[in-house]
């Protein structure tokens, strides 16, 4: 039976969302830095689907484990998709969250409310040590505030407003961001590889016959 799942994250605030996304899953949640694994994947892809497996397939084939990696980000309509795959990166490897959130809102100082329109999107992959790799997308929009509200979430969160729920995302519980987030909904979709893995009795250890992506 599977027992072990690599998150393939640096980032606390991912960890502590897919530990509760998959806490009812039979499985051991690690993580990098809990594997002690300093490993660095460069992410050159130009989709996050590219991105996701990159992550996945290295860090399973370095640590031997099962492995789930997202790549995920935010696109403004307004900056033509801008930052997207560059949403953790453009301001630098060692760019807070919130130096990031500022250079964004500059950019959109002199559009109006109205038109500064955003999608949160996401890739997780999972892979298995032997090559095989599925993915699961999703995404979530939403409309990107002049100035940060509430002290929840990470990354964009306290910019990311969500018309329906008239809160943003650092503003709304775990449970309520997890049913309508980008990372909820793409996760959902992966769980469901996870527990066909389960009711198949398959080791997430274990090498088998490589299945199509």
């Amino acid at each position: 039976m599977p027992s072990k799942l690599l998150i393939a994250t640096h980032n606390p605030g991912k960890v502590r969302e897919y530990e509760t996304l998959l806490a009812d899953l039979p499985l051991q949640i690690t993580w990098l830095d809990a594997e002690h694994i300093d490993l660095e994947v460069a992410e050159t892809g130009v989709t996050f689907t590219e991105n996701a497996i990159l992550k996945a397939t290295k860090y399973a084939r370095h640590s031997g484990l099962w492995t789930w990696a997202d790549d995920s980000g935010l696109e403004v309509d307004a900056l033509d998709g801008w930052p997207g795959v560059a949403s953790a990166r453009h301001a630098g490897p060692h760019a807070t969250d919130a130096e990031r959130t500022a250079i964004l809102l500059q950019k959109l100082a002199d559009v109006p409310l109205a038109k500064r329109t955003a999608v949160f999107r996401c890739v997780v992959a999972l892979a298995a040590p032997d090559g095989r790799v599925w993915t699961a997308a999703g995404s979530s929009r939403g409309v990107i505030l002049e100035a940060a509200r509430g002290k929840g979430g990470f990354g964009y969160d306290p910019v990311f407003w969500v018309p329906k729920l008239e809160r943003s995302f650092a503003e709304i519980s775990p449970a309520e961001k997890h049913a309508i987030s980008h990372r909820g909904r793409a996760a959902k979709r992966a769980r469901k590889i996870l527990l066909q893995h389960l009711a198949d009795g398959v080791a997430l250890n274990d090498a088998a016959d490589p299945k199509s992506r």
